[in-house]
C-alpha cells in the first residue's frame, strides 16, 4: 500500500468455528479492493485463531490486501523471533503485511501462559526494544547485536527483507511517545476517534516524542479502529450521548470520514461491527465498493 494514500479495512475476531466465513469475507475485502484485514492477537483463548497462522494462511489466499495483528500479543511473541515471522510474511505476500504492536494488556492472562509478568513501565520498555529490534533484523546489512534491558541478540543476520510499518495501539503517555520516537501507525485505543478526547489529549505526546527524535511527526499515520452500523436509510443522529460515532447511511459515512481525512489528518479506517466483532458481508461491500472509493476520491482532490 502507498505510504500516503487513506487506506480502509475491516476488523475480524476470529475463533476456530469462524475460519471459513472469515476466509470468504477476507477474499471478498481482496476482490473489492480494500487494503487491509486485522486479526486480534489472544493466544490464552484456546477457541480463538492464533493470529499468525491465520495470517499466513489468508495472505496465502490472496493478491492485493495486507492484513495486520491488531495488535500482536508482544509478551508471549519474543522480538527476534516475531521480527523473523513479519519479514518472512512480507517476502512470501510481497510485502503485504503491516505489524500491529502493544505493550500487553490483559496481563493475567499472559502470565498464565508462562511469560514473566512485567510491570507496566517495564512492559512498555520492551515495547520500544522489541520495535526497534524487528527493525533492526530487516532490511539486510551488517550482523546485528543488540543489548536491551528486555532483548539481547549477538551478532544476529537481518533478513534482506524491508521491515514492515509498525502500527502502535499504544494508550498511556510513555507508550504513545515511544510511538513518536519509532512507529510508522497508531491505532488509538478503545476506538477512540477523531473528535475523542482520548484523542485529543493523546495524539500531541506521539507528535512531540517525535519531534524531539528528528522525526516529521506526520510520519506516524493515525488508522482508526471504527465499529458502527451501515444503514440504508441517513440516522437521525450518528452519534450518541457521549459523542461516539454509531454509523449511518453510505452518504452519513462519507461526510464523516471524508471530514475526519481532511480536517483531523486521518489516514485510515478499521471497519468493526457496532459490537466491536466483524462486519456482515453486506456490509462490508458498501464499506467497499460505496464508502472507501468515495472518501478516498475527495482526499486525492484536496491533494492529501
Amino acid at each position: 500500500m502507498s505510504a500516503q494514500e487513506v487506506v480502509f479495512g475491516f476488523g475480524a475476531h476470529s475463533g476456530i468455528d469462524d475460519a471459513p466465513a472469515l476466509l470468504r469475507m477476507v477474499r471478498q475485502a481482496d476482490r473489492e479492493g480494500l487494503d487491509h484485514f486485522s486479526l486480534s492477537d489472544h493466544p490464552y483463548f484456546g477457541g480463538r485463531l492464533d493470529a499468525y497462522a491465520a495470517l499466513g494462511f489468508l495472505l496465502g489466499r490472496t493478491e492485493r490486501i495486507a492484513g495486520l495483528a491488531n495488535v500482536t500479543n508482544l509478551p508471549t511473541r519474543p522480538a527476534p523471533m516475531l521480527a523473523r515471522t513479519v519479514t518472512s510474511l512480507s517476502a512470501l505476500s510481497d510485502g503485504r503485511v503491516v505489524l500491529g504492536m502493544g505493550a500487553g494488556g490483559l496481563w493475567d492472562r499472559i502470565a498464565d501462559m508462562g511469560v514473566p509478568r512485567l510491570s507496566p513501565a517495564e512492559a512498555v520498555e520492551a515495547f520500544e526494544e522489541a520495535i526497534t529490534l524487528v527493525k533492526k533484523l530487516s532490511g539486510g546489512g551488517s550482523p546485528v547485536t543488540f543489548e536491551g534491558r528486555h532483548y539481547r541478540v549477538n551478532g544476529i543476520e537481518p533478513a534482506p527483507v524491508a521491515a514492515p510499518p509498525v502500527w502502535t495501539g499504544s494508550v498511556g503517555p510513555k507508550s504513545l511517545a515511544a510511538t513518536g520516537r519509532v512507529a510508522d501507525g497508531w491505532i488509538p485505543g478503545h476506538a477512540a476517534d477523531w473528535l475523542s478526547e482520548r484523542y485529543r489529549t493523546s495524539r500531541p505526546v506521539i507528535d512531540e516524542a517525535a519531534a524531539e527524535a528528528g522525526r516529521d511527526p506526520r510520519e506516524i499515520r493515525t488508522v482508526f479502529n471504527l465499529p458502527g452500523l451501515i444503514t440504508e436509510r441517513p440516522l437521525a443522529a450518528t452519534r450518541d450521548e457521549d459523542g461516539r460515532w454509531i454509523g449511518g447511511s453510505a452518504g452519513q459515512w462519507i461526510e464523516e470520514l471524508t471530514g475526519a481525512v481532511l480536517r483531523h489528518g486521518a489516514a485510515g479506517f478499521t471497519l468493526f461491527a457496532p459490537d466491536g466483532g466483524t462486519q456482515d458481508a453486506a456490509s462490508l461491500g458498501r464499506w467497499a465498493a460505496e464508502i472507501a472509493p468515495a472518501v478516498r476520491e475527495a482526499a486525492v482532490k484536496a491533494g492529501v
